[in-house]
C-alpha cells in the first residue's frame, strides 16, 4: 500500500483531533485557540478589574500584583482590558467569517453547479468584489456608515465572502462531473438533494481551513482599524484601541503597547498554526508541501 494511500486513512483511522493533536505545531495553534476561547467566555468572571473603570492615580503603573500587566493613561487595568478585548475581537471575528462562509458556500454551490448564466454573474460578483483594496475598501465603508461593530462586520463579510465563494464554486465544478452526482443524477435526484446531501460535505473541508486561516487577518484587520480610531468605539476594549494608546504614551509607559501587542502576535501564531494543522489532517496529499 502507498504511503500516500496510508496517510488518507489517518483521519479516519484515529480522528481528525487525534491527528491533529500529533501534529506539533497543530496541538500548539489548538491550544493558543483555546486560551483565547476560554479568555472570550470566560471574561466576566476571570478579569481582575473593570476593563472601562477609570482610576486616574493609579495611571501608567508598571506590571506588578496589583496589575498584572499594568495600567494605561486612565489607570484602567490592561490584563482586564486585553482580557474583554479578547472577547471582542473573537466575536468580531467568528461572527464575521462565519456569516462570510455561509454567504459564499451558497453563493459557490450555485455558481458551480447551476446554469452557465448564473454561473457568469457570480463570477463577476466575486472578481468585482476582490479587486477592491481591502483597507480602502473598509475605509470607504466606514467614511459613509460610521465606525462601529456593526460596520466592521459588515466590512469584513463583504471582503471575505468573494474567496470563499471562488473557493468553492471551483471545488463544485470539479465534482459535477463525479460518477456518484452522475448516477445521482440519473436516478432522478433533485439539484437540491445533489447541493447539499453530497457535493456540500465534500467542499466544506477546504472552506474550514481557509476560514480558520482567515480569522487572524480579521484580526489584525479590527486592531488596525481600532488603532486609527475607525473600529469599534472607545472606551469599549480593543485590542486596537490599547495599541493606539500605547503608542501615544510610548516613551512614559513603553509597557503598554508591548502588552497590546503580545496577545495580536499570539493570536495570529495560533489560528495559523490550527490552519495549517487542520490542512495537514483534512488534505493529507497537501500535507508534504508544508515541511519537507
Amino acid at each position: 500500500m502507498s504511503c500516500a494511500a496510508d496517510q488518507t486513512r489517518l483521519p479516519a483511522r484515529r480522528g481528525i483531533g487525534r491527528a491533529l493533536l500529533a501534529d506539533p505545531l497543530g496541538a500548539a495553534g489548538f491550544a493558543l485557540v483555546a486560551v483565547f476561547l476560554v479568555m472570550a467566555l470566560l471574561a466576566p468572571w476571570i478579569a481582575p478589574y473593570d476593563p472601562v473603570a477609570i482610576d486616574v492615580k493609579a495611571k501608567f503603573r508598571p506590571p506588578s500584583v496589583a496589575h498584572w500587566a499594568g495600567t494605561d493613561h486612565l489607570g484602567r487595568d490592561l490584563l482586564s482590558r486585553i482580557i474583554w478585548g479578547a472577547r471582542l475581537a473573537l466575536g468580531i471575528a467568528t461572527t464575521s467569517v462565519g456569516i462570510a462562509g455561509a454567504l459564499g458556500l451558497v453563493l459557490g454551490l450555485v455558481a458551480g453547479y447551476g446554469a452557465r448564466w448564473l454561473d457568469g454573474l457570480l463570477v463577476l460578483v466575486f472578481d468585482s468584489m476582490s479587486s477592491l483594496p481591502m483597507i480602502f475598501f473598509a475605509l470607504a465603508v466606514i467614511t459613509v456608515l460610521g465606525p462601529g461593530t456593526a460596520t466592521l462586520v459588515l466590512v469584513i463579510v463583504l471582503v471575505s465572502f468573494p474567496a470563499y465563494g471562488r473557493l468553492i464554486r471551483t471545488q463544485t465544478l470539479a465534482l459535477a462531473g463525479a460518477d456518484f452526482i452522475l448516477a445521482e443524477r440519473a436516478m432522478g435526484a433533485r439539484p437540491g438533494r445533489i447541493l447539499f446531501r453530497h457535493l456540500l460535505p465534500n467542499v466544506v473541508g477546504p472552506l474550514v481551513i481557509l476560514i480558520c486561516m482567515d480569522i487572524p487577518v480579521v484580526i489584525m484587520l479590527e486592531a488596525g482599524l481600532g488603532y486609527l480610531n475607525l473600529g469599534v468605539r472607545p472606551p469599549a476594549p480593543s485590542w486596537g484601541n490599547i495599541l493606539s494608546d500605547g503608542y501615544t504614551s510610548l516613551r512614559q509607559a513603553p509597557h503598554v503597547i508591548i502588552v497590546a501587542g503580545i496577545p495580536l502576535v499570539l493570536a495570529t501564531l495560533g489560528f495559523t498554526f490550527l490552519g495549517e494543522g487542520l490542512r495537514d489532517v483534512l488534505d493529507p496529499r497537501g500535507a508534504g508541501r508544508r515541511r519537507p
